[in-house]
This record gives structure tokens, sequence and C-alpha cells, in this order.
């Protein structure tokens, strides 16, 4: 008699499909080539719903105006955002982002929920951070004391 397949095991398999990664790849690439201006809108009232409320005053005067793309890699997704006076904006185009964050989604996801940490995420290197890494830390202690920005 044979053992049926447990799900977790048939969905492994699925995800090593080279047509799954091929399709994932094509997908990845036609993300990259869209405008990076609505996704970064969307994430940017995300973030004056979740981060915004919870922002000291001297925190928000350290974070505006300076410019943050964070790319989710998986999905070609990037979003480019700062901090303006009335909240989280979709920054322009040419302004270049002072601090780039790179993780995949199941990453980011983990960081947001308060499920992992960032120095972990770092370490194991599922989460990189290019440009100022000054400012990066800033954001990342802001973070930790804030704690998970959905659910918890």
């Amino acid at each position: 008699m044979m053992n049926p397949a447990k799900p977790a095991d048939v969905l492994t398999a699925m995800a090593a499909s080279p047509r799954l990664q091929d399709a994932r790849a094509a997908m990845r690439a036609l993300v990259r080539r869209l405008p990076v201006q609505p996704p970064s809108i969307v994430a940017a009232r995300l973030l004056d719903r979740l981060l915004l409320p919870r922002l000291a005053p001297d925190d928000r005067e350290a974070l505006a105006h300076r410019v943050v793309d964070v790319e989710v890699a998986d999905l070609g997704l990037r979003v480019h955002l700062r901090l303006g006076e009335r909240g989280f904006v979709a920054a322009p185009a040419g302004d270049p982002p002072v601090l780039r964050v790179v993780a995949n989604a199941s990453a980011l996801w983990r960081l947001v929920r308060g499920r992992d940490d960032a120095d972990r995420l770092f370490f194991q290197r599922e989460l990189a951070f290019e440009g100022d890494t000054e400012f990066g830390l800033r954001i990342k202690n802001l973070l930790d004391a804030i704690g998970p920005l959905w659910g918890g």
C-alpha cells in the first residue's frame, strides 16, 4: 500500500517545478517593468495607518524627507517612499533613496508581524540594507522599539 503524499510535500514539489519557476521569473520580470508609483502609494497609506501614529515627534523629524526604497525581491516589487509633512508619500521617481532595503516577501512579512528579528534576518542574509547604514540602523532600532506593525 502506498502512503498518500502530504500537502506540504506536494506544494514543495510544485514549487520546485521548472515550469513554475519559469512562470515566477516571467511574472517578476513583468512586475519589475511596472511603474513604482501605485505600489508606493498603497505602502504609504499602510504606513500612515500602522506606523505613523506610533512615531514620536523626534522620530518623525529624523525620518522626514529621506527617501527609502523597499524591494520585495522574489516578487519583483519595489516601493519608493518618504515621510512628508502629513505622512508617508510615494517619493518622486527622480529622488534617489538614502537607503534601500531588500528581502523576500516571507522575510518582510515575518518582520512586520514580529515573528522574526531584523538582526537575525540580516545575519541569515534574508534582509539586506544598502546606502546610509546609520539611517538604516536608526530605522531598525525604531521598529524594534515599536514592536510588530501587523497582528502581533
